[in-house]
């Protein structure tokens, strides 16, 4: 009978310390990941918000660089009714106190200005309704924490 020495086998595995510092390590790691997954989450929502301002701008005020014929053929809302709308709503339905678009004097509601696919266009990325000034000219997300303005 031999007897062997428990000390004098090979040991195959980790030590708890090995394990610990893999563990802290990867925590590490994952701390990091989910912060930089946060910013580029946020970076994209104010990047969709920012565009879909602009499209919002474009429905009011058209687009200056399509003319032809010598004339601007995309003129929006406030080039077909004279003036910017009361509230963003009046970019998919005709209000009540504006005229149908008339061809021969090129005035009037010539709607939709904007696809309205579920009142999506009146909330920014973050859920939160625009806020709209007529007045000022102004449209606003605050959803972000800063606002984003976009003038026309």
């Amino acid at each position: 009978m031999t007897i062997r020495n428990p000390r004098s086998q090979t040991c195959s595995g980790f030590t708890l310390i090995e394990l610990i510092i893999i563990i802290v390590v990867l925590g590490i790691l994952a701390t990091f990941s989910i912060a930089k997954y946060s910013d580029f989450l946020q970076e994209s929502k104010i990047a969709a918000t920012r565009s879909e301002m602009t499209t919002i701008k474009r429905a009011i005020i058209g687009n200056p660089q399509m003319i032809a014929g010598g004339h601007y053929i995309d003129v929006g809302f406030a080039g077909n009714v004279g003036h910017p709308p009361a509230q963003l709503r009046e970019l998919v339905r005709k209000p009540d106190t504006i005229s149908a678009y008339n061809a021969i004097s090129r005035l009037g509601w010539n709607g939709p200005y904007l696809d309205s696919a579920g009142g999506d266009y009146l909330k920014d990325a973050w859920g939160r309704d625009y806020a709209y000034n007529p007045t000022a000219r102004t449209i606003t997300s605050v959803g972000s924490g800063a606002n984003i303005v976009v003038s026309f």
